[in-house]
């Protein structure tokens, strides 16, 4: 398959793969990316070629670099000392341990392969662990030192893979050449990132110095900088470029605070792109991960002495050894901490267990192997690298699917967990969790959004007057859909279900007030019968859409549901089209009138059951008046949206709105009702909503 074609593909299955996502909660989304990845290999035979030298550079650089700049946290860095043995002594242990055992294990496999296998499988996935280690309720200590660990043991994990391989493919290997080596590679690694990056933060500040602040310039300046000192370290200082982009992401972000209050919109625009960055990259690696298992496994099973229940078996095997190593090693540590630091927390062997078990495995496991070189230096095929490669990714799924399933049944709390490749605006929570004290009971952010809509609709009703009605009640409108889905989506079902029980009682009442209003107008003669029946099959087919879209067991559009839907909009396209002027008039008398016999019955309901002291969904009832107005506004002026007056009142009235909500997030910080990082994204949308105001603006 082309490059460009091969890429479009990629990107394609990772934006189905997070479709799928949003409806399988339980399952990751690098679990389905993978069997995406599978099924489109099996049913296409598709096959990815992938390059050792690029498939490294594009995607390790990028992503390590990344895990750099997240890195250090307060808490982490109190624990650096216990981060960095498990980084790089328990990589190191993994790595001759792991890898003598499954060399005894899977005797197909030679030492120096096991030793690069059991290297690469080490690291896991930050995310993932990091989410996984919350929900668990994990000690605090635990938490923090599989968390620290995990953003830095891709290094130590990379650096031993590549000794491995190139042993392998050298036939040649030195104990002591090696730890001069790796002596040399992670020090000068480390010192040559540090420096390229601080001659490119030079360069930037000089560049900026100069006057070019263009921030797409800037973003794209900085999402360079991994590939650079990547490059620079690996090619200039033959060192080590994981460790060059590791340190060049930690020194980045602890300069980021001098540009932020000058060009805060860099910033923002940057974390985006990375966000971007990420979940592509990582995405893709699994894909290929998926398209590539076919292949591993046929190749594998290729010399007759391996059928696929041995080829199984080797996976389950590799991993325990690795899940066992981890255990013990977390378990020594609890050890080490209750009598030699005299802690007085208990040791506890299920907590132990539970951290291993959070540490999944991810896309740096995946991308260092598939960068085994297919042939070593003779030319000979590399030993055992299709089986090495079912095995890591064997070993991978395997890691997710026992930490899906059995997670939830050991910590007894019911969770899915996240990995790099889930929505950004998920890690980005997982992040932001347990910043702020424990002993303040802060509103969550869906509830603090409600609470600020709430002011905006207030603000609007205020500021409406007969000539900006319109437009007043098109944003209240507006306002109120979005609240309606911030409640669909935070509700327990059992909430959820009463209110929507409500909503249809309340849209029952208007509709059987509208029906009356048109038997009255009827009796009257004010319309014919033709008229009569023709606005009665409006409001019944309103009602069928309103009773199949309340009790509809999901979201999806089901063929009954979208046959309404085309029904409804081809009856009203005809009648508008067919219909004389003077019938158009009458249509529009008839909407008026049943939109005010509505509102007069919802308007009784609310006053019969507040005298009699029945509780009552205020803001359900208000948003069908609300609505019910709207068409009226809409029938008395049909042109005002296009007109200049129009844009003008909306935007002056939304403006209002977010003034409101801006002084509503100050009101409930200094009340200590929402936290700090939940204040900063509620600003951040009350700014980006104001950009988009004036945006509009300045376009017309």
């Amino acid at each position: 398959m082309p490059i460009i074609e091969a890429v479009i593909f990629l990107v394609v299955l990772v934006l189905v793969s997070n479709i799928f996502g949003h409806y399988i909660k339980k399952v990751p989304v690098s679990l389905i990316q993978i069997g995406l990845g599978l099924l489109v290999a099996l049913l296409f035979d598709v096959e990815i070629p992938l390059e050792t030298n690029w498939f490294l550079l594009l995607f390790i650089a990028p992503l390590l670099f990344n895990d750099g700049r997240n890195f250090p946290k307060r808490e982490l860095w109190q624990l650096r000392g216990p981060i960095f043995a498990n980084a790089i002594i328990l990589v190191f242990v993994t790595t001759i341990v792991g890898g003598y055992l499954i060399y005894l294990f899977v005797p197909r496999i030679p030492l120096l392969v096991s030793f690069a296998l059991a290297a690469i499988l080490s690291p896991t996935d930050p995310v993932a662990v990091q989410s996984i280690a919350k929900r668990a309720k994990l000690d605090e200590s635990i938490l923090h030192l599989v968390s620290g660990e995990s953003l830095i043991n891709d290094a130590s994990g990379l650096i031993g893979f590549k000794y491995a391989i190139a042993a392998v493919t050298t036939g040649y290997f030195s104990a002591t050449k090696a730890v001069g080596d790796f002596t040399y590679t992670a020090v000068v690694g480390l010192i040559a990132g540090l420096v390229v990056v601080v001659l490119i933060q030079l360069l930037r500040d000089l560049l900026h110095n100069q006057g070019i602040n263009d921030v797409v310039f800037n973003v794209v300046f900085k999402i360079m900088t991994p590939f650079v000192v990547y490059l620079c370290a690996e090619e200039l200082f033959h060192a080590s470029g994981v460790i060059a982009v590791v340190a060049a992401g930690v020194f980045s972000n602890t300069r980021e605070g001098s540009v932020v209050e000058e060009l805060p919109e860099l910033r923002l625009v940057t974390e985006r792109t990375w966000d971007l960055l990420v979940y592509l990259l990582n995405g893709i690696v699994f894909v290929i991960l998926g398209i590539e298992l076919p292949i591993a496994m046929r190749v594998a099973l290729r010399s007759g002495d391996i059928n696929n229940w041995t080829a199984i078996m080797y996976v389950f095997i590799v991993w325990l050894v690795i899940l066992l190593l981890r255990v013990g090693w977390i378990y020594t540590y609890e050890l080490y901490q209750r009598f030699v630091r005299k802690t007085k927390r208990p040791v506890s062997l299920k907590s132990a267990f539970l951290a291993g078990l959070s540490g999944v495995r991810g896309a740096i496991t995946m991308a260092g192997v598939l960068s085994v070189p297919i042939t070593i230096k003779s030319g000979a095929p590399f030993p055992e690298r299709s089986l090495m490669l079912f095995i890591a990714a064997g070993v991978i799924i395997l890691s997710m699917v026992v930490a899906a399933i059995m997670l939830p049944l050991i910590s007894k709390t019911d969770f899915s967990f996240l990995t790099r490749g889930s929505e950004p605006d998920q890690v980005d929570e997982l992040m932001d969790e347990d910043e702020e004290p424990d002993h303040l009971q802060y509103m969550s952010e869906s509830d603090a959004r409600y609470f600020l809509m709430q002011l905006a609709i207030q603000t609007t009703e205020e500021s409406r007057r007969e000539e900006n009605q319109q437009a007043a009640y098109d944003l209240i409108l507006n306002y109120q859909l979005l609240m309606r889905r911030l409640q669909l989506n935070s509700q327990s079902d059992e909430v959820l279900k009463v209110m929507l029980q409500q909503e249809i009682k309340l849209r029952q009442i208007a509709f059987a007030g509208e029906r009356n209003a048109l038997i009255k107008m009827l009796n009257k003669k004010v319309i014919t019968n033709s008229d009569y029946y023709s606005a009665l099959r409006r409001i019944d087919h309103l009602e069928q859409r309103l009773a199949h879209d309340f009790n509809s067991p999901t979201s999806w559009w089901t063929i009954k549901r979208l046959r309404l839907l085309l029904r409804g909009t081809w009856h009203s396209f005809y009648w508008w089209l067919s219909n004389k002027d003077e019938d158009v008039k009458k249509r529009k008398m008839i909407d008026r009138e049943t939109a005010k016999a509505a509102i007069k019955e919802l308007s009784k309901y609310a006053e019969d059951a507040k005298s009699e002291g029945v509780e009552l969904n205020r803001q359900a009832i208000y948003h069908l008046i609300v609505s019910y107005r709207n068409r009226i506004e809409r029938i008395k002026h049909p042109r005002s949206k296009s007109g200049q007056s129009y844009q003008q009142q909306s935007e002056t009235l939304r403006i209002q709105a977010l003034s409101a909500q801006r002084n509503g997030i100050l009101q409930l910080l200094d009340g200590q009702r929402i936290s700090r990082k939940t204040a900063q994204k509620l600003q951040s949308y009350v700014n980006y909503s104001e950009n988009v105001v004036m945006l509009t603006t300045t376009e017309e």
